[in-house]
C-alpha cells in the first residue's frame, strides 16, 4: 500500500466516501420510479434544513420609499419572514402593464453590495423593462440584513455556523425566506401567482437551484455560475450557505435539478469558472437530470447554456435568461435570447432600504435569530425533569443514542483499529500510527516518566503532538509519574488541509466537506480519541483507564468522545465552549465542531457533561462563542443538569466548575 501523505488524507477521504456513498445510483426508469425517488430526496432535504414552521406568520410587508425608474418605479420593502426577522427587498414593478403579470425572484450571490450591486440591478431593470415583476432580496446575513449596518459582510464561515448546532442550516433558511419571497409576489394584486420564475447567479445561483427545485410555484428556474457536481465541491471551498448538511449520503446534484421537472429549468455555465461550476461538471448533473425530463416528455424545458465568460451574470446570459422566462412564464417566443433593453443603474446608496447608518437598532442579526432558535431548545431541553436515578439512566442512554446516531452520523461508535507504524523517539518517547479508518492514520506520541508509573493522560488540542508534550502541563504531569500522550487526529496538525482557513474558521474547508458527508467532524474526532484510549489501554492495562485533558476548540470532540468511551476515567476541559448559543460568530473555535443538530437533539454541551457522571468531570476557563470568559454564574447555569446528575448519583466533588 503506497504511503499516504499527510497533508491530502483527509481530501482523499472525503472523496472516496463520496464514491461509496454515490457511487452506485442510477436514474430512475419510470416516472413512478422517479415520483417514489423524488419524495424520498425531499423529505431527506427538508430533515437536512431542519424543517420549516409549521404555520407561516404575517409577512407585513411595509413601504419605505419608492425610486422612480421611467417606464418602472422602486419600491423599497421590509418582509417578515420570521417572527421579528425581517428582509430588506426591492420590487421592481413595471408602470405600463395590462392585467395581471409575470413575476420574477431575483437573488443575489455573494456580491459585496447584494441586492444593490450594479450587476444585481441590471437584470431587475431589464426584466422590468420587458414586462415583469421583479421582486429582489437581502440574503439573511448579507447586504443590509448583516451584522454591521454598512455594506459588504460576508455571512459564511463562523458567521452562518451559529445556525448550525440549533439545526437550521443558512441553506434551508433561505429556501424558507425565498419561499416566503413567493407568498409575497401571490399577494400582489399586479402579479399573476401562477406564472412565476427564480434566477440568481454564483451563491444565488445556488438558492435558485434549492428554491426551483423545492418550491413548485416556481414554473422557470435559471441558476447561473452555481450548478456542477457535489463530488467537486468536496476539495475546494463553498460558502456555508451552499452546504447542505448530509446531502451526499442521499443524493447527487443531479437529484436537487430533477425535483424541477418537468418544469422550466434553464442552468447558465461560463467556461472560465471554478472547477465547482464548471461546464464539465454541470453536464454531469445535467445528463442524469435529462434523462428524468425524458421520463415525462419534457426535454424542451432543459437547457444548458454556455458562455465563454468567468464567474458572473454577464449581458449576454441575461438576455438568454430574459428569453427562456418570456417563453416559458409568458409562452411568448421560442426561448432563444433577447436583447438587453438599454438602461442605467442607479447608485446603490440610492436603493438601500435604511441608507447609512439608519437601519433600526433592534434589527435582528443572523447569530442573533440563532441564539434565540438555540435558546428555545436549551430551555426545553432544561425543563426535562429528572425523576430519579433510574429515570436518569433511561434519559441519558437516549441522550447517548441520539448524540451518536442523529448528530455524530453513527461515526463514534465505530471499532478502533490496528497500529499501522511504530517509531522510538527517544529513550522514553515512542510515537504510533494508528489506522482510524481506511485512508486515516492519527498519531500517538507517548512519553514514559522515570519510574513506575502511575496512571495515564492523553492529552489534545489540535496542534502538533511533539508541540504539546513540550509543554508546561506535560512536563507537570511527567514529574507526577503519568505516563503522557498526545494525539494528532485527522484535519489537524500535520494532517490539516493546506488552505483549509477562511476568517475566523481554520478548518472551513475540511469541517464543510464532513458535513456534506453527514458525519461532522466533531464525531470523526471523538472517535479519533477513542482510538488513542483504546490503544493507551492495551499498552499499559495495568494503570487502568485513561485520563483526557483537552483545551480550547478540542474540547466538544474531548466531551462527546468521553460521553461514547469507558475507557476515558476522566476528563478535564480548559478554555473550552461553554454553550453552542452564541448571538456573535464563533471566534477561537473550530467549524468541525458545529454539528448540526447538537442543540435540538442534546440540549447542550452543559446537559451531555451531564452524561459523563459519576467520572471526574472538570471545566476550567470556559469562553463563550464570541470568546469571551464567562462568569461563574454563567459557567453553572450552562452546567445545571450537570450539576444535578452528579448530585443524584451522589458524586457531587467528583463535578468542578472554575470560571
Amino acid at each position: 500500500m503506497p504511503a499516504i501523505e499527510p497533508g491530502r488524507q483527509f481530501a482523499d477521504f472525503v472523496l472516496a466516501e463520496t464514491d461509496r456513498l454515490r457511487g452506485g445510483d442510477r436514474v430512475p426508469a419510470t416516472v413512478e420510479e422517479w415520483a417514489t425517488r423524488k419524495q424520498e430526496i425531499r423529505r431527506r432535504l427538508l430533515d437536512s434544513w431542519g424543517g420549516f414552521p409549521p404555520e407561516r406568520c404575517e409577512l407585513l410587508p411595509q413601504l419605505l420609499g419608492t425610486v422612480d425608474g421611467g417606464d418602472f418605479v422602486v419600491e423599497k420593502l421590509l418582509l417578515q419572514t420570521f417572527p421579528g426577522v425581517w428582509m430588506t427587498a426591492l420590487a421592481y414593478v413595471p408602470k405600463q402593464r395590462s392585467g395581471k403579470i409575470p413575476a420574477v425572484l431575483a437573488v443575489h450571490g455573494h456580491w459585496k453590495q447584494a441586492k444593490v450591486e450594479p450587476v444585481v440591478q441590471s437584470r431587475c431593470i431589464g426584466l422590468a423593462k420587458l414586462g415583469f415583476f421583479v421582486l429582489c432580496v437581502d440574503a439573511f446575513g448579507a447586504g443590509e440584513r448583516a451584522i454591521g449596518k454598512a455594506l459588504g459582510e460576508y455571512h459564511g464561515e463562523m458567521v452562518a455556523a451559529t445556525l448550525l448546532p440549533a439545526g437550521y442550516p443558512l441553506a434551508g433558511i433561505q429556501v424558507f425566506e425565498n419561499m416566503r419571497a413567493v407568498d409575497y409576489l401571490q399577494s400582489r394584486p399586479e402579479v399573476d401567482g401562477t406564472k412565476l420564475g427564480i434566477t440568481g447567479a454564483s451563491g444565488g445561483g445556488n438558492q435558485s437551484m434549492y428554491a426551483g427545485a423545492f418550491d413548485e410555484r416556481f414554473s422557470a428556474v435559471v441558476p447561473t455560475c452555481s450548478v456542477g457536481t457535489y463530488k467537486a465541491y468536496l476539495n475546494t471551498a463553498c460558502c456555508m450557505c451552499e452546504v447542505v448538511p448530509g446531502a451526499v449520503s442521499y443524493t447527487e446534484e443531479w437529484g436537487i435539478l430533477s425535483l424541477v421537472a418537468p418544469r422550466g429549468l434553464m442552468v447558465i455555465s461560463a467556461t472560465k469558472d471554478a472547477f465547482q461550476f464548471s461546464v464539465g461538471e454541470a453536464e454531469k448533473s445535467l445528463a442524469r437530470a435529462k434523462q428524468v425530463y425524458q421520463l415525462f416528455g419534457a426535454t424542451s424545458n432543459l437547457k444548458h447554456a454556455v458562455f465563454d465568460w468567468h464567474h458572473d451574470y454577464s449581458q449576454a446570459m441575461r438576455e438568454m435568461m430574459y428569453g427562456w422566462m418570456t417563453r416559458l412564464l409568458k409562452g411568448e417566443g421560442d426561448g432563444s435570447p433577447i436583447a438587453d433593453p438599454a438602461h442605467e443603474v442607479f447608485e446603490p446608496e440610492t436603493l438601500r432600504c435604511f441608507p447609512g447608518e439608519t437601519r433600526p437598532e433592534d434589527f435582528v442579526t443572523l447569530p442573533q435569530f440563532a441564539a434565540r432558535l438555540g435558546r428555545d431548545q436549551v430551555d426545553a431541553a432544561n425543563r426535562e425533569p429528572i425523576l430519579h436515578k433510574e429515570h436518569w439512566e433511561a434519559t441519558r442512554r437516549r441522550l447517548q443514542l441520539k448524540l451518536e446516531t442523529r448528530v455524530l452520523g453513527n461515526y463514534v461508535t465505530r471499532v478502533p483499529t490496528d497500529v499501522v507504524a511504530t517509531r522510538e523517539i527517544s529513550g522514553t518517547s515512542t510515537e504510533y500510527d494508528l489506522r482510524a479508518d481506511e485512508g486515516i492514520e492519527i498519531t500517538l506520541r507517548v512519553v514514559r516518566p522515570e519510574g513506575s508509573p502511575k496512571g495515564v493522560t492523553l492529552l489534545v488540542d489540535f496542534g502538533r503532538a511533539g508541540a504539546t508534550l513540550a509543554g508546561d502541563e506535560a512536563l507537570a504531569l511527567l514529574a507526577a509519574g503519568q505516563v503522557v500522550a498526545a494525539v494528532e487526529v485527522r484535519a489537524t496538525g500535520r494532517y490539516a488541509w493546506k488552505s483549509d482557513a477562511i476568517g475566523r474558521a481554520p478548518d472551513h474547508n475540511t469541517g464543510q466537506w464532513a458535513v456534506w458527508l453527514g458525519t461532522p467532524l466533531l464525531g470523526q474526532w471523538a472517535f479519533d480519541l477513542r482510538v488513542a484510549a483504546y490503544h493507551l489501554h492495551k499498552l499499559f492495562p495495568e494503570l487502568g483507564g485513561v485520563a483526557l485533558v483537552a483545551s480550547g476548540a478540542a474540547c466538544p470532540a474531548a466531551l462527546c468522545a468521553v460521553v461514547s468511551e469507558p475507557k476515558f476515567v476522566s476528563v478535564r476541559l480548559q478554555k473550552g465552549l461553554a454553550s453552542y448559543v452564541s448571538d456573535k460568530p464563533f471566534v477561537g473555535q473550530r467549524f468541525g465542531s458545529m454539528a448540526p443538530g447538537f442543540l435540538a437533539e442534546v440540549g447542550d454541551l452543559g446537559k451531555l457533561a451531564a452524561c459523563v457522571a459519576p467520572r471526574r468531570l472538570e471545566v476550567v476557563g470556559a469562553v463563550t462563542g464570541g470568546g469571551e470568559a464567562v462568569t461563574q454564574a454563567d459557567l453553572e447555569a450552562a452546567y445545571v443538569t450537570a450539576r444535578e446528575v452528579y448530585t443524584l448519583l451522589g458524586a457531587p466533588d467528583a463535578l468542578s466548575l472554575q470560571a
